[in-house]
């Protein structure tokens, strides 16, 4: 028989001998003949929707027993589904002596089970069922983590995600929350006439982000790939040149780069683009989106992430990219050179990665908005950090963009597209110059995206933003707002 790694507990349980008492169980509840595993349940009521029976009713309700109290000839247990918990009594009386026996002696906790019977209240006031029939569903041969302690290794949680959720209620409402912050974006989207799209997750070329992208090889067409870094920002723009004026998606995104609180490398982004408006509209939209958020999932727009404190119904303050970065570390980006931004770099005990002008102008900004609880429209980047970005008519050497702040972060980027072809040529030889001198990050070129252009695209607005506001606003790590993060797969033995 396989063994569990006996160095594997869960909160000091020996896994193997507990999981031999239940395979023993196991064959004795088969040699009754049992089937453990029933495909059918007589389940009529959820726990919730049996809560609300009255006395003298009957219920039949399924779930994971997760208390057992056996009392002699009366046994009280808490069993669990989706909706709640709540208390079922098994009377020796009621179910004989055989079908109680085997209850008591081979039902343990964490097996589902179908409990039938009539709704009661104890003398102690506790809604409960008095059982007059069960049926397992699913005879579990391993334990639970103590009830009182649960998964206390974050390692752990994450690897046996369903344990966490099992035991965690909290945590449970932490992802139907998710659910509906995603839902009322999308609900938000739709009442202001914006077409649900779906563009591609694999690319010739990435597009749409600066970002390194993960590869893989379509075999089919014997063609190298990328798994996409924006919600299909260039395939959008090419449906509204196309005649599509008004799009949206919202889906996972993937980049091959590092982990933090706030960074992974797979998660989910919205993105939508708007004919015939600049990122003045964008922004009105956008913080009109963020609010109705706010209030819709969470019942407030104040919020505190991390050591930041900040109210969404506040003005959101709009800040110039350049005057920051001066403000904070007395360099003017436009005419600073290379070797004194290294320099300032330097002074601040800032690590930077990558020596040309647009690495350290986005060192430098990166170090200035840690500073900054929001919210705010982060405003005028400089060119060379936009690729996309139509440029301000005024100062050539800036753009129309704006990036929402808040927490010291980024949570939303937009810009007014930039839509002319010789230009957005230009930018991309310049990033594909960036590539071949070793930069992972720098956008890679789209020629028949040009082509598109020079088809022509109408003036547009277009908009991200991702999970990442979500965490913010629950205050928690990116990855703990995440089902089933990448773990590492377990050392064998």
């Amino acid at each position: 028989m396989n063994k569990i790694n006996p160095t594997k507990k869960t909160d000091d349980i020996d896994i193997n001998n507990e999981r031999e008492i239940r395979l023993n169980k196991l064959s004795e509840i088969k040699g009754a003949g049992i089937n453990p595993y029933p495909a059918k349940t007589d389940r009529t009521h959820s726990v919730s929707e049996a809560l609300e029976v009255k006395e003298g009713g009957e219920v039949s309700i399924a779930g994971r027993l997760m208390m057992k109290r056996d009392m002699g000839k009366l046994t009280f247990c808490h069993i669990q589904d989706a909706s709640g918990r709540m208390q079922i009594a098994f009377k020796k009386d009621d179910l004989g002596d055989e079908n109680y026996k085997l209850f008591t002696k081979k039902i343990d906790i964490g097996d589902v089970i179908n409990a039938s019977g009539e709704r009661f209240i104890t003398h102690k006031g506790e809604e409960s069922v008095l059982v007059k029939k069960w049926d397992l569903l699913a005879k579990a041969l391993l334990p639970l983590p103590d009830k009182f302690h649960g998964l206390q290794n974050e390692e752990l949680r994450y690897r046996k995600r369903y344990l966490d959720l099992l035991l965690n209620p909290e945590l449970r409402e932490l992802f139907y929350k998710k659910a509906k912050f995603w839902d009322t974006a999308r609900s938000f989207m739709k009442a202001k006439g914006f077409f649900e799209v779906e563009t591609p997750y694999l690319e010739v070329t990435t597009g749409g982000a600066e970002a390194n992208p993960f590869k893989t090889h379509h075999n089919d067409f014997d063609l190298d790939v990328f798994l996409r870094i924006s919600v299909g920002e260039l395939w959008q723009k090419r449906l509204i040149a196309g005649g599509f004026e008004k799009t949206f998606e919202i889906g996972r995104v993937f980049r091959n780069e590092g982990s933090s609180p706030e960074h992974l490398q797979e998660f989910t982004n919205l993105e939508f683009y708007w004919a015939y408006k600049n990122y003045n509209d964008g922004m009105e939209l956008a913080k009109e989106m963020y609010i109705r958020i706010a209030k819709e999932v969470f019942g407030t727009t104040k919020f505190k992430t991390r050591d930041y404190e900040y109210d969404l119904a506040d003005d959101w303050k709009k800040i110039s990219y350049i005057e920051e970065v001066k403000r904070q570390t007395g360099v003017d980006i436009l005419t600073a050179t290379e070797d004194e931004m290294k320099k300032a770099l330097e002074k601040l005990k800032v690590k930077y990665e990558g020596e040309n002008r647009e690495r350290l102008t986005d060192t430098l900004w990166k170090y200035c908005r840690k500073n900054i609880a929001g919210p705010a429209f982060l405003m005028d980047h400089p060119k060379i950090v936009s690729p996309l970005s139509k440029e301000k008519s005024d100062n050539p050497l800036l753009t129309e963009r704006f990036q929402i702040i808040i927490a010291g972060s980024e949570v939303g980027n937009g810009f007014s597209e930039l839509n002319d072809p010789i230009d957005q040529r230009e930018r991309f030889e310049k990033q594909k110059e960036l590539i071949d001198k070793g930069d992972e990050e720098a956008m890679m070129a789209d020629w028949e995206f040009v082509e598109m252009l020079e088809h022509g695209m109408p003036p547009t607005c277009g908009f991200g933003f991702g999970e990442r506001l979500f965490a913010f606003m629950a205050n928690k790590p990116l990855r703990e707002c995440q089902l089933f993060p990448l773990m590492k797969p377990e050392a064998e033995d």
